[in-house]
């Protein structure tokens, strides 16, 4: 199985087409639209991000996948925003996020397609994490899920984004960083009822924690 594990890159796991009709700048409003009227997901806008995305969110949150932009109340409509108002999905409703760093995700992605499992949509942060959409209630059922598999959630770099969290949808440009994209698009099959976490977590757990023992390995080892 660790051979499956090797060095990827986001480049080489190509981002979802744009599609003729998406080759024009999509605008918040209208990438809202599509979110609320296809899909039927919450949306909120968030507030206006700095010139630089800050290292921590004032929510207190540590891996938070907004910082800086959502407010304690959560923000208003887009369309009341404005055009390029950060969007953002309020997790726990619709669906929640499990959150890897992006070495890890890709390889953990590419062992899960090629095992036949269905996953469902995957955003790709600028800030070099991925985010896996998975159904919601999943934040608080982590910790269990992971023992049960005999993971030490403290030991893995995963977070899971639930009730109460914001994760940045695209077009949302974190500071200085760049644009939140869609590795994997929302479509028709996954949209409305996003996967169970028990069939991805196990996959990512195993990335993570590979990704961290090389991290951890001497230069000449990990060569």
């Amino acid at each position: 199985m660790d051979n499956l594990f090797g060095e990827l890159r986001l480049g080489h796991l190509r981002l979802a087409p744009l599609g003729a009709r998406r080759r024009s700048r999509v605008t918040a409003s209208q990438a809202a639209a599509e979110y609320t009227g296809r899909w039927g997901w919450a949306v909120t806008a968030g507030t206006a991000s700095g010139a630089t995305a800050p290292a921590r969110c004032h929510c207190g949150t540590p891996r938070c996948a907004a910082p800086g932009l959502h407010s304690a109340t959560g923000g208003e409509s887009v369309g009341a925003a404005g055009e390029d108002a950060p969007v953002l999905f309020p997790t726990g409703r619709a669906f929640d996020v499990l959150d890897v760093p992006e070495q890890a995700g890709l390889q953990a992605l590419v062992r899960l397609e090629r095992m036949g499992t269905q996953v469902g949509p995957v955003l790709a942060a600028p800030t070099g994490r991925l985010q896996f959409l998975v159904a919601a209630g999943t934040a608080r059922r982590l910790p269990d899920l992971l023992y049960r598999m005999g993971w030490d959630d403290a030991a893995l770099d995963l977070a899971c984004h639930g009730e109460g969290s914001y994760v940045a949808a695209p077009p949302t440009v974190l500071g200085g960083l760049g644009p939140v994209r869609w590795l994997r698009r929302p479509n028709r099959d996954n949209a409305g009822c996003p996967p169970e976490a028990r069939l991805l977590l196990g996959t990512l757990a195993y990335a993570c924690h590979r990704s961290r023992e090389r991290t951890a390995e001497p230069a000449w080892l990990a060569s």
